[in-house]
Order: structure tokens, then C-alpha cells, then sequence
């Protein structure tokens, strides 16, 4: 990924201030949630995906670098990666992981980037 994976591709349609809680998450090979909470802090945007029963009682999250597309229309965001790939991430907990910093490097090297925060690597 050559985009900074705590942000929003600028292809993706974000457009700042948009609440997507409620939004449909489609990965590349169909459904995986809804959007449960999200950010748009810069640098460090997100989704937590409340995945239903899916992954039974499980939330994901993924960074806003995995976001290709925001339709507003139909309240729908289109991720580019798998349902396998995002159910084999790292585990998150709501309570323990959202402002773990371990956590979020893990994740950034999780989807591709290889540096803390999906900062590119040296």
C-alpha cells in the first residue's frame, strides 16, 4: 500500500465530518458489518467493524487505508481486502486496543506497510 494507512485514500470519497456509524462494510469477496465507530483524526483514522454474526460477537478494525470507496448513497464503504484477511488480523478489544499504540503498530504491519502507524519504512 503506498498510502499512509491511517488515512483515507484520497480516491476513497471521505468527505470530513460524515458519520458512517451505521454504514454497510463490504469486503472484496462480499459483507463483512457494519460500521460501529469510526475517526477521522488525522493520522490516525479508522473503522471499528461490528462483524455480527459473521465472526460471531467480534469487532475489527481497520484502518482507513483499507478504504477504497465511500457510497453515500446506499451507506456503504468497500474495503480492498478479503473476509479472510480481515477475520486473520490481530484480535482487537474496544477496551484494551483502541489507544494501545502496540496495537496499532501490529495492525499497520498487519495490512502491508511494515512501519509503526503505516508510516513508510525507512
Amino acid at each position: 500500500m503506498t498510502e499512509h494507512v491511517w488515512s483515507y485514500q484520497p480516491t476513497a470519497g471521505r468527505l470530513a465530518g460524515t458519520d458512517l456509524t451505521g454504514y454497510k462494510v463490504e469486503a472484496t469477496d462480499g459483507s463483512i458489518g457494519k460500521v460501529d465507530k469510526h475517526s477521522d483524526e488525522v493520522g490516525d483514522a479508522y473503522l471499528v467493524v461490528d462483524t455480527g454474526v459473521w465472526i460471531f460477537g467480534k469487532e475489527v478494525l481497520l484502518p482507513a487505508g483499507t478504504v477504497v470507496r465511500i457510497d453515500a448513497e446506499d451507506q456503504k464503504v468497500f474495503v480492498d481486502r478479503t473476509k479472510e484477511q480481515i477475520k486473520d488480523a490481530p484480535e482487537f478489544h474496544r477496551d484494551k486496543h483502541l489507544g494501545d499504540t502496540g496495537y496499532r503498530e501490529e495492525l499497520g504491519t498487519y495490512y502491508g506497510t511494515g512501519a509503526p502507524f503505516g508510516g513508510r519504512p525507512a
